[in-house]
């Protein structure tokens, strides 16, 4: 299983999208405080559908609250700032990757926390400013599971 954590979210659609997609990828959903928005918002509801019910997830105080609770093999940050394409990182059951919010991103002091290796982005064209956040679980959350076989899914036949 994949964690997905999500540090300070800001907009509820895009995390409504991300539990929808948790649910059908059997990643767990991690939303660490302050949220933007209350977990009963209407536009939350909305963009989850009725997923919410099936999917995985855990609101934290803080990140060290979160990682301490998930304890993941390996943490994995997105950021336009990152130095690595997320396609060259080796993904694992057990990993987790964090997400910065809509408006700014990860913190300098929270990327700080990361090295190379583990600060990772998504290619983009020049001038681009930045991808959706829930786009950006996406790409990233699939490309995860791809690498692990997409346990668990039905659908696709197994990696070669």
């Amino acid at each position: 299983m994949i964690h997905i954590l999500l540090y300070e979210p800001e907009i509820p659609p895009n995390t409504g999208n991300i539990i929808r997609l948790c649910a059908n990828t059997g990643a767990s959903l991690h939303l660490i405080k302050p949220l933007g928005f209350e977990l009963d918002d209407a536009k939350l509801r909305r963009a989850g559908l009725d997923y919410r019910e099936w999917a995985s997830m855990r609101v934290h105080e803080n990140l060290d609250a979160c990682l301490d609770a998930v304890r993941p093999r390996a943490t994995y940050a997105f950021s336009t700032k990152g130095k690595r394409c997320y396609a060259d990182a080796r993904f694992q059951a057990g990993d987790a990757l964090l997400f910065g919010p809509e408006s700014r991103g990860l913190p300098d002091i929270v990327r700080a926390r990361f090295d190379r290796d583990h600060l990772l982005t998504i290619p983009m064209v020049p001038e681009s400013r930045s991808l959706n956040l829930s786009n950006t679980v996406a790409l990233a959350l699939f490309e995860a599971w791809r690498q692990c076989g997409f346990a668990g899914a039905t659908g696709c036949p197994p990696a070669r």
